[in-house]
């Protein structure tokens, strides 16, 4: 949303129009914690980004 200002407005419009400007919604971010300890892997995950890496190659 856009709120015009112009500098005849007096302070108490300005106010106004500020305050009718509702926030937006925060959106929901990633919540990484719910994930930890759900992959279960045997070998060093460096070891396992080599071996990916050494693909392209």
């Amino acid at each position: 949303m856009v709120v015009v200002i112009k500098k005849s407005d007096s302070k108490r419009s300005i106010q106004r129009k500020i305050k009718s400007v509702k926030p937006q919604k925060a959106k929901k971010l990633l919540d990484a914690y719910k994930y930890k300890g759900i992959l279960k892997i045997n070998e060093n995950p460096n070891e396992i980004q080599k071996k990916l890496r050494d693909e392209w190659q």
